[in-house]
């Protein structure tokens, strides 16, 4: 049992360790993934009467 929780536990401080990565390094590797949308977007919207 106890092999079994530091399996675990290892592979969330991995996931942990690559969510990281990916949040500092992503920009640099995959830019477009990253890139705010460069077309404005307007939507109407229909405020109510009070």
């Amino acid at each position: 049992m106890w092999r079994l929780i530091k399996f675990l536990f290892v592979l969330v401080v991995l996931a942990v360790i690559a969510f990281v990565a990916y949040a500092y390094l992503g920009p640099i590797f995959m830019a477009n993934d990253f890139a705010a949308p460069l077309q404005e977007v307007i939507l109407p919207i229909t405020l109510g009467d009070n």
